[in-house]
């Protein structure tokens, strides 16, 4: 497996881990401000991971900016996949309540979420090629 493949993997469940842990601190919180700041707090940290996966990617891994910018898209789905698979099992086995039909969400999720991931990954890569240009080094 290449490394790419296993950040992307490893990314994706924490994008997962993000989404689950954040929403169970939102619905124990004691007033809807307090839900607020948690989901707030989901999406800041998830920026970060977001803006670290690009940085390793173009800076550390050197890859092009559509590569690059692949890779962040793809981590991006797959945590959002995760979290439609999480959404699906508790609509199916939660209370009665929360039972609606959100199977469109395992194809609708990870294509939210994951073609903006992919626009802003290639701008912001592409931004960084022009202001940091990466240094081919030839072959021996």
């Amino acid at each position: 497996m290449s490394r790419a493949l296993r950040t992307v993997i490893l990314i994706g469940a924490l994008y997962l881990a993000i989404g689950l842990i954040f929403s169970a601190l939102a619905g124990s919180a004691s007033s809807h401000k307090i839900q607020v700041v948690w989901r707030l707090l989901a999406y800041l940290v998830s920026a970060a991971v977001f803006s670290a996966h690009v940085a390793y990617e173009y800076l550390r891994l050197r890859s092009a900016p559509r590569i690059a910018a692949w890779h962040a898209a793809a981590a991006v789905a797959l945590g959002a996949f995760g979290l439609a698979v999480a959404a699906n099992l508790h609509a199916r086995f939660g209370p009665a309540a929360t039972r609606h039909a959100i199977g469109v969400a395992i194809i609708a999720w990870p294509v939210l979420c994951g073609l903006p991931a992919f626009v802003v990954a290639f701008a912001a890569t592409a931004v960084l090629s022009r202001i940091r240009p990466q240094r081919i080094e030839p072959l021996h």
